[in-house]
């Protein structure tokens, strides 16, 4: 079973993706040239990632003394990668891109997930690029942007740090103008940076000619003291090698040393590093520190990094899915070829009659059915929220200031549900598997380790729970939460003029009504403190309501009269069924807490742990 199937049911028949050919923009395009893109990018994973999954995982990046050694068949993928133009996919033509929809851009990329995550697509690079394209300056686009979109250097996000982690306030990596009066350098303000990064992504690595670090550092006040708090925070280009305005390298390295290599749970295939930036290892002439060109105004550092960080969200959201599915892949093919066990009944315990395939077990079946449900409902809410991205671009201006917002309210659930319930997925795959899952004789025990980091990538789930239920549903009033109601009431409303699906309808009318209650209740003293206790469970609610949403939404597009089903319909109107029967219920459980502010966690003394 593959993945194009799928992703062709969602992008046409459901969203309709062929119709933004239909906009100014993407009017060069059409099925055919979306169609095109996919099937180049489905025969570069097959060739180029999947058959090398297993050895990204087993030969770990390593590191040699002066650089960083990774197997030859991540150069190749990445290689193919880059020459696709997958990377600028998406940009205008002048940049040398497609002018891609974001939405057939992220489908593609699925493939490549699906079949070797840790290898990589690129993810960080193009939100790098991105964002300098937003927040630089001409010179930065054009000599570093422009770079990483034609593959000739990669990028990282440089954020956390040792003793902060994911608590940005308390970062501690200083930034002080370059002494030598080159505030006026062509690429923008020079600073030199002394301090420490870690779970650094790509940071160190021989892919490309250069690497280009997006660096948070904070600049000292007139007393030499860095402001507390965020609002100190300002973002800062620096290069693993230092450029020249023309674009090309001018053989002197900057003064970024790799400390270190992190060996992870999974994700193997991709270097992950602590990163020393000005600690002398690489002296650079005209002073001590590492040089880095600010990025836009000095403490507007972390409003310039949102812009990446929140597109690296969607990216793991889209990682994290893919790697539900293809566990369920995995397991879908085992369960139909693995004989074991009979029928339950009394013809079932005749030892003479052949064992039958475990498909045919009811237990299976809901596995099976929950990866399912799990695995496409996510890739449907990842793609609508590519979609949303197409309709902020090009939309009127009404629709994509509400597209903005609608955003605003799903990014976390789009970072965070995949991230805990395609997890869910592979643990089943596994168990589908018996004895055998745990083996690494067979792929499912890999996509649970690779699966199991993406709870933590780009923002725990504590931090993704604390932002929907803390800023997103009450910002700009609680406006994003209505437009996000007003969808979910236009499902119901035609979903009640179908028989086969009214009780859904219902049954999601009661949990939208339920989430809407349990926000203003956890709100009701106005005590943050009290309203963010049970954020975890929110945002557990507030997920499974949103995929029952586009559960729902989806299979409206399937044919009222069985007669016009094809298997996959079926399929699909299963899967659906099994989330509103066994997951739906949960919403309620999870609410309880909430609304009742339920101090349990809160009040738990340390000492009695």
């Amino acid at each position: 079973m593959s993945l194009r199937p799928t992703l062709d049911f969602l992008l046409y028949d459901w969203l309709k993706a062929d119709r933004l050919a239909g906009r100014a923009r993407f009017a060069d395009h059409s099925r055919e040239t979306f169609d095109a893109v996919l099937d180049t990018c489905e025969r570069i994973a097959r060739e180029k990632y999947a058959p090398f999954n297993r050895l990204v995982d087993t030969e770990e990046p390593r590191f040699d003394g002066e650089k960083v050694i990774l197997p030859q068949a991540t150069h190749e993928a990445h290689r193919a990668y880059v020459e696709s133009g997958m990377v600028s996919a998406a940009q205008d033509y002048d940049e040398g891109g497609m002018q891609l929809p974001y939405t057939i851009e992220a489908a593609a990329n699925g493939f490549f997930a699906v079949a070797s995550v840790s290898i990589g697509s690129s993810l960080l690079t193009k939100g790098n690029a991105n964002l300098l394209m937003v927040h630089g300056t001409e010179a930065q686009k054009a000599v570093f942007a422009r770079n990483e979109f034609g593959g000739r250097f990669t990028g990282t996000m440089c954020l956390s740090e040792p003793q902060a982690g994911s608590s940005l306030s308390d970062i501690t990596t200083r930034a002080v103008p370059d002494g030598d009066g080159s505030e006026a350098d062509p690429l923008g303000p020079r600073y030199r940076l002394t301090g420490n990064k870690m779970w650094i992504s790509a940071g160190e690595n021989e892919l490309a000619e250069n690497i280009v670090h997006l660096v948070l550092a904070k600049i000292p006040g007139p007393d030499g003291k860095l402001v507390p708090g965020t609002r100190g925070i300002s973002l800062f280009i620096v290069p693993k090698k230092l450029v020249g305005t023309d674009g090309q390298l001018t053989g002197e390295r900057n003064d970024v040393a790799l400390a270190g290599l992190n060996h992870k749970l999974g994700w193997r295939g991709t270097t992950n590093t602590l990163l020393n930036f000005g600690e002398g290892r690489y002296p650079v002439r005209g002073g001590a520190g590492a040089i880095g060109y600010l990025v836009g105004k000095p403490h507007e550092g972390l409003r310039c990094m949102f812009h990446m960080m929140n597109e690296a969200r969607i990216g793991i959201g889209m990682a994290a899915t893919a790697l539900g599915l293809a566990g369920y892949y995995a397991s879908l093919e085992y369960a139909k070829n693995r004989p074991q066990g009979r029928p339950v009944g009394s013809a079932g315990k005749d030892p003479s009659q052949p064992p039958v395939r475990i498909i045919e077990h009811a237990d299976i079946k809901r596995m099976l059915l929950a990866q399912k449900a799990y695995g496409e409902g996510a890739l449907a809410l990842m793609l609508q929220c590519a979609r949303l991205v197409d309709e902020q671009h090009t939309g009127t201006p009404e629709d994509a200031d509400e597209a903005r917002l609608l955003l605003e309210v799903l990014t976390p659930i789009a970072k965070s549900w995949p991230s805990e319930f395609c997890l869910e997925a592979n643990s089943l795959a596994i168990q589908v598997h018996g004895g055998y899952g745990y083996t690494r004789d067979f792929p499912v025990e890999q996509y649970w380790r690779d699966n199991r980091l993406n709870m933590i990538h780009e923002g725990t789930h504590g931090i993704q729970a604390a932002d929907l239920l803390g800023r997103k549903v009450v910002m700009e009033g609680g406006r994003g939460l209505q437009l996000v109601a007003g969808r979910i009431n236009r499902t119901i409303e035609a979903a009640l003029q179908r028989p086969d699906l009214a009780g859904h309808a219902n049954a999601l009318a009661q949990a939208l009504q339920h989430v809407g209650a349990a926000t203003k209740a956890a709100w009701a003293t106005g005590e943050p403190a009290a309203a963010l206790a049970n954020a975890v469970p929110y945002m557990q609610a507030f997920g499974h309501l949103v995929i029952a949403w586009t559960w729902l939404d989806v299979v409206l597009t399937i044919p009222a009269d069985p007669a016009r089903r094809r298997a996959a319909d079926t399929g699909r109107l299963h899967a659906a069924r099994y989330f509103f029967h066994y997951e739906l219920p949960r919403v309620a459980a999870w609410l309880k807490v909430v609304e009742t502010r339920d101090p349990t966690c809160a009040d738990m003394p340390e000492d009695a742990f």
